[in-house]
This record gives C-alpha cells, structure tokens and sequence, in this order.
C-alpha cells in the first residue's frame, strides 16, 4: 500500500540467438532488459498491468524515482522520468529512438579504449553500429528484425547511414 518497486536488471543475454550465449555487445536480446515500477495506487488513476512499448534507458530509472517521490530532477541528469506512463499517458517528448556505447576491451586483452568501443542507436526503423576501428553496421529493422543483413556496405543505404550517424553523434 505504501512501498514503490522498481524492477530491473543490468543487462539481457543472448541465450542462443546469433548462435551466443551470453552477452553480444550490440544485439537487442543483451540490451532489452526487464523494468517493472509499481507505485501505491490510493487515487486508481495508475494503469495496473499495462505494457509500455516505447524506447526506455536504464538512465531514466533516477529521474522517475525523484519524481514519485517528489524530487528535483537536476539539469544534468540525461534520463527522463517515466511516471507519465504509470498514469496511462506518454511524456511529452519522448525519446524515439535508444542510445548505448560498450567498451569491449576485456574481449581483446591489450588493446586500448580508442580502438575498442562502439556506438549504437537504434529506433523502430534501423539499427546503426559504430566501431571505433572497425567497419560500421546498418541493419533495417523492420524487414530485418532478427540483424541478420548488413545494409552499411550497400550504396543504397549511404545516405540512411550518414543520418543515422549525425543522429548519434548529437
């Protein structure tokens, strides 16, 4: 009656897909992770067991636990809060689109954070993976949802992957 849940977890795992199990440092299966708030409900205008389909960050996590408990949310703070949802409406707006970047140097011992990181933003429509020295990715999400064909080396989806890439680096 009176306590707030947040659930969630750090990251997914592959569990066969691609053929990995495990982690994969750009694959939706290790990103989409489970998030369950549950909020005491004493005016029932929450909507108890509704499914939200929108792009969500572990970084809106803080912000969403200030403001159900009436906090400040700092200027700095990158995420946005998520209680909206709980009430059956959508934040005015929202993202459209979810970011990430992996440091993978432990999967090659020696080689140096420049070298080994990549970029990834990924809507409804495409998945755009940037390598810090490695050829970028481009996958079309919805005739592509399983990421099997890469779209980055064909000319037809240059201009795709240039608006992609500016999307990330702003």
């Amino acid at each position: 009656e009176n306590t707030v849940i947040i659930f969630t977890s750090d990251h997914g795992a592959q569990l066969g897909d691609h053929h990995i199990i495990g982690q994969a440092p750009y694959f939706d299966q290790t990103f989409h992770v489970p998030l369950i708030i549950s909020i005491p409900d004493k005016e029932e205008e929450m909507k108890r067991g509704s499914k939200v389909d929108a792009f969500t960050e572990s970084i809106d996590i803080l912000p969403t636990a200030l403001n159900i408990f009436g906090g400040d949310i700092p200027v700095q703070c990158d995420g946005r809060s998520l209680l909206p949802f709980l009430h059956g409406s959508e934040p005015d707006n929202f993202r459209t689109e979810a970011h990430w970047e992996v440091d993978f140097r432990y999967d090659e011992p020696g080689t140096d954070f420049e070298r080994s990181t990549l970029n990834v933003i990924r809507d409804n429509d495409y998945k755009y993976v940037y390598f810090a020295e490695m050829p970028d990715l481009l996958f079309e999400i919805k005739n592509d949802p399983n990421e099997l064909f890469n779209l980055a080396e064909d000319p037809f989806y240059t201009k795709v992957m240039l608006k992609y890439a500016k999307k990330l680096l702003s």
